[in-house]
């Protein structure tokens, strides 16, 4: 949902008088008539009256809210052969003039979207905006990708998830804002683990965050100087990866379910919220279908666990705490995922839309 800049809003709104004066131009006034004009209850068209064509404007988004770039919009004019169309700009936005009045037809095809047909009808000289047309995305993404298999698909759906970088920085790999796409093999589970647990932001944080448990003197068991920094920075790097590799790719292998976060950007925002939350528990299996999050829940257990074999004893969790911190975790997810469902769109550049992802 991207806002406009005054200065295009500005530049809009004058295009916009302009196309009015050419549609409400049309007009030629009748004739002179030597004879007065018959009494009746109903105006009497002139010989010589022409009557006012009509425009359509709108503009065309994708299911985030985004606009959608060079769809074709095509206006058929009921009981006319002749079909206009236009094509969307860089804002999204379309115009249609010289309409004749009556029932129309409005049909929007774009790459990778399934096409889109409204119905309406308009009055002589009206200038008719229409609402915000939404876009779904294709329904088969295997179709759109002849000849390809589902390991090619999603290989090149990796791809682009691996650009996906909040303000162009720090790493969204595991979210997809294809709402079908394919499922990951095992390797390919693998890979987006092992590239989000090397990537150097992972490490800035790692390392930002074990000279912060330094200058605090927490894990007072590893001591301090450059010895005691290595340990800290050794067990949070630990904790990340052991997470990772266990919740994002091992278990998720072995149960055959998918780790990522799927955008669903449709719907109230109630709706949003509900889908969000629901989502630190529940993931699509590798069969497609909703099941329970076996792989976080477990993932987060069993890194509880191993991190008590190299944090100081006196620093070491307790079942109770680990369970604890298991449930503090899936609250974490949950408000992280209200945010990746509101926010984080809005600031991850190169996040690809349906279109581009399907193309």
């Amino acid at each position: 949902m991207m806002l406009q800049s005054k200065p295009v809003f500005v530049a809009t709104l004058i295009s916009a008088s302009f196309w009015a004066a050419s549609c409400l131009g049309q007009t030629l006034p009748p004739p002179p008539s030597p004879d007065p004009p018959p009494i009746s209850s109903a105006p009497v068209a002139q010989p010589g009256d022409q009557v006012l064509s009509a425009c359509i404007s709108g503009s065309v988004v994708d299911q985030s809210g985004a606009v959608v770039v060079g769809a074709v919009v095509k206006a058929t004019r009921e009981g006319n052969s002749l079909t206009q169309q236009a094509v969307t700009g860089e804002n999204g936005q379309f115009f249609l003039a010289n309409i004749s009045p009556g029932s129309f037809e409005l049909t929007i095809s774009s790459t990778g979207f399934a096409p889109k047909t409204l119905a309406g009808k308009l009055s002589a000289g009206e200038i008719d905006t229409v609402p915000p047309i939404v876009m779904s995305v294709a329904s088969s993404v295997t179709e759109v990708r002849v000849g390809l298999t589902q390991q090619e698909v999603a290989t090149e759906q990796i791809k682009m998830e691996e650009k996906q970088r909040v303000f162009g920085i720090v790493p969204n790999f595991y979210v997809s804002y294809v709402p079908n796409a394919a499922p990951l093999d095992w390797k390919q589970k693998f890979q987006l683990a092992g590239r989000t647990i090397v990537d150097p932001f992972t490490l800035i944080v790692v390392a930002g965050t074990a000279g912060l448990q330094q200058a605090q003197n927490h894990f007072i068991g590893y001591g301090q100087g450059l010895q005691g920094y290595g340990k800290r920075f050794g067990a949070n790097y630990a904790d990340t990866a052991v997470g990772t590799v266990i919740g994002g790719a091992i278990l998720p292998s072995l149960l055959r379910q998918d780790p990522r976060y799927f955008y669903k950007g449709i719907g109230s925002t109630r709706a949003r919220i509900l889908y969000a939350v629901a989502m630190a528990v529940i993931c699509k299996g590798d069969n497609r279908r909703w099941q329970p999050n076996y792989s976080n829940v477990l993932g987060q257990l069993a890194a509880g666990g191993i991190s008590n074999l190299y944090y100081p004893s006196q620093d070491r969790d307790s079942a109770g705490v680990t369970f604890g911190n298991v449930a503090i975790g899936l609250a974490g997810n949950a408000v992280g995922n209200v945010m990746q469902e509101f926010i984080v769109p809005k600031l991850t550049p190169h996040k690809p839309h349906g279109r581009t992802a399907q193309q």
